[in-house]
């Protein structure tokens, strides 16, 4: 069993700028989701003492996973914060030239850009920045590579990929999927689940439920 998590929301998120790569913090609301996720994982970690934590080296991700262990730590599930590793391959999906922008500015500013890539969200990058073709050739090895037992926190795009990857949702589903800042996926055998709790969510009823798609930020 693999929990993919996505990071906690920061100031960015709060105000709706693509962050990508961009190195940003958690706001309060960030830091109480990755409790969430903690508190979630609590419930549902097999054996919390050995798991492998591995998170994207960015910082609202590293954040958000020494967070969510120091809420394993509260719940009696490890006996202190342990070592974790991190990987430039799950670093979030490079937005480019868009970084730091709001999806109005994007739309306002790149009209022509914003309207190739919206009708392939899959393939073509946003301006000298990278696709999620190309976000699934550089993280998609790795979580392959992970066996059951490892959680890690890392981005939107990262859990998008995984989707498509692991679970089998189509590219475009995948690339437009509703992830929610501090949403817990749990991959398990080809299934997916959100968690919540101790609940699952399969993927399709999220899908089913989502009025619409909300942007990768």
């Amino acid at each position: 069993m693999l929990f993919l998590i996505r990071h906690g929301e920061t100031i960015w998120n709060a105000d709706g700028r693509l962050q990508g790569q961009c190195d940003t913090k958690l706001n309060g609301r960030g830091r109480e989701q990755a409790r969430e996720a903690g508190r979630i994982l609590a419930k549902l970690l097999p054996d919390a003492a050995q798991t492998h934590f591995i998170a994207s080296p960015l910082m609202r991700a590293r954040e958000s996973l020494e967070i969510l262990m120091g809420e394993l730590v509260a719940q009696g599930k490890l006996a202190a914060v342990v070592p974790y590793t991190t990987d430039d391959r799950l670093i979030e999906l490079g937005f480019g030239r868009w970084e730091g922008l709001t999806w109005k500015e994007v739309r306002r500013d790149a009209p022509k850009a914003y309207a190739e890539r919206d009708a392939d969200v899959w393939n073509i990058p946003p301006p000298d920045g990278e696709s999620y073709a190309s976000l699934a050739s550089r993280a998609g090895p790795l979580l392959g590579e992970l066996t059951g037992g490892s959680v890690i926190v890392s981005h939107g795009g990262i859990t998008r990929i995984a989707l498509h990857l692991f679970a089998g949702m189509p590219q475009d589903q995948a690339a437009k999927a509703v992830i929610r800042q501090g949403d817990v996926l749990v991959l398990d055998e080809g299934r997916a689940g959100w968690a919540s709790g101790a609940q699952l969510e399969t993927t399709a009823a999220r899908a089913s439920s989502a009025k619409e798609a909300r942007p990768l930020r």
